[in-house]
């Protein structure tokens, strides 16, 4: 039904920074399960308390905003941001608002085959708060996650379905990876997304009443709770109703969303600049240094895969994934391997190994360097396909390389021509009234011959020669 409607979206993404502190204190910034163990004095609000910036986490907020092609201020502000809630210690959370770390920015990403350019409004580095566990009659706080840094990123409301918001929010995600800015993980609360959803009829030039769905904190949740939130409101305006502006919860067990409260615009926060924190000069030389760190990001990457290496966009996309996989990928081909060849292999066999045993590609036994002598052993002919997808698996099994793997189970393919016709005689003498019957315009006979050659020579025989000598054969006896 939603055919009648225009869906504009605009997403709130929070993610965690990757430091050794927390943002304002010394309190170590690390994951940890048992409650209240990382903090300080600082983090628990107590009174005479004196926050310190993280000059790490505003050197990665600097980081992210140019990753994002934002604008950039001339100095870092912090600003107090005024509000009661029980996992705020402080009755404040130190954000910015005055000067955010960047604005005005954009990430291009694929939605499908297209690429789409999501807008982005701003980027601001705050202090997260403290988690609440809800029980039947009571919560408590844990004060692990308060004052860890959080970076909170701010689309335009330019998305318009669910499809295009899981691609940015993946997107997003490899960027902190790429640069090391976050671990980004959301079974750890790491990364967690406000969705702001609206619906107005498509000849309208307004956009319709938002609805906000807090702290969802899986992609795929997204993804369902802008499916069903879509749904849920073009029945109420199929049906003559009025959308109230509220906020709301998903709940995934149900995979439908719930009525949290009333949302009200213009909440006066009674913003300040933060006294206790000094303004920070962003020099073009800082920004400079910092840019040097960034790597060619994944969409880049995947440009550059098919431009250069006429890669596919679905091998470019899966090769960039990860870092460390691209950089495995580029290794290989740098050693004058063809790029499609190169992929296939990393693609299917190595990513296959490394996702079924939940380890990184460089945990993996099977390096670069084997890739590339098992390829070219390959295009030597001294090994078939098939042969090389056995030798890798022995390879990691053993933790040996290609050259060793072959020499020791006597695996060189025979490519003697003279050889090879010798056992194709002896198939031949064995299968006559076969051979007799041969037609070249059907091709069982041969795929037959081949394989018994195969089954002769333990399927060491090059099947090209083979398959080449046995047409020939076959058609002598026909003449």
């Amino acid at each position: 039904m939603n055919d009648k409607y225009e869906v504009t979206i605009g997403l709130e993404v929070h993610c965690e920074v990757k430091t050794k502190t927390k943002m304002f204190s010394s309190s170590p910034n690390n994951y940890n399960e048992t409650p209240n163990e990382n903090i300080s004095e600082v983090d628990m609000g107590f009174p005479g308390i004196l926050p310190i910036a993280n000059k790490e986490a505003i050197n990665k907020a600097i980081m992210m905003a140019l990753a994002l092609n934002c604008k950039l201020p001339k100095y870092m502000y912090f600003d107090r941001k005024n509000y009661y809630y029980p996992d705020l210690p402080k009755g404040y959370q130190i954000t910015q608002n005055t000067e955010p770390v960047g604005i005005d920015g954009y990430i291009d990403t694929y939605v499908g085959d297209e690429v789409k350019r999501i807008y982005i409004h701003d980027i601001h580095l705050e202090e997260d708060t403290a988690s609440l566990d809800h029980y039947d009659t009571y919560s408590l706080i844990d004060y692990n996650r308060c004052s860890v840094p959080l970076l909170e990123t701010v689309t335009e409301p330019c998305i318009h379905s669910a499809d295009e918001a899981l691609a940015f929010l993946d997107s997003l995600r490899r960027i902190f990876l790429y640069t090391g800015i976050s671990e980004a993980r959301t079974d750890r609360g790491q990364m967690r997304c406000d969705v702001n959803i609206s619906l107005a009829p498509k000849a309208s030039k307004k956009m319709g009443t938002k609805v906000e769905m807090k702290n969802i904190n899986s992609f795929s949740n997204v993804k369902d709770a802008i499916i069903y939130e879509i749904k849920r409101q073009s029945e109420i305006l199929e049906q003559g109703g009025v959308i109230s502006m509220e906020t709301r919860r998903y709940d995934d067990t149900t995979g439908k969303t719930y009525k949290m409260r009333e949302k009200v615009e213009g909440v006066d926060y009674k913003y300040y600049v933060e006294p206790n924190i000094p303004p920070f000069k962003i020099t073009n030389e800082l920004v400079d240094t910092i840019n040097k760190k960034i790597p060619l990001l994944q969409f880049d990457r995947i440009q550059k895969y098919m431009k250069e290496y006429s890669l596919s966009l679905y091998n470019a996309t899966v090769l960039t994934k990860n870092l460390d996989t691209a950089l495995y990928f580029e290794e290989v081909i740098s050693k004058n391997i063809d790029p499609n060849t190169a992929a296939n292999w990393i693609n299917t066999r190595i990513l296959g190994y490394v996702n079924k045993e939940e380890i990184s590609i460089n945990e993996c036994t099977f390096k670069t360097g084997d890739l590339v002598e098992l390829i070219n052993y390959i295009n030597k002919g001294t090994i078939s396909t098939k042969q090389a997808k056995d030798i890798f698996y022995k390879c990691i099994e053993e933790g040996k390389n290609p050259k060793t793997i072959i020499k020791e189970n006597n695996m060189e393919q025979i490519t003697d021509t003279n050889e090879i016709l010798n056992i194709i005689k002896e198939v031949i003498n064995e299968n006559m009234e076969l051979a007799l019957d041969y037609d070249p315009n059907r091709g069982r006979t041969v795929d037959y011959f081949v394989g018994q050659v195969m089954k002769k020579t333990r399927g060491k025989a090059n099947p090209k020669i083979a398959m080449d000598l046995i047409k020939e054969e076959l058609l002598k006896l026909k003449k």
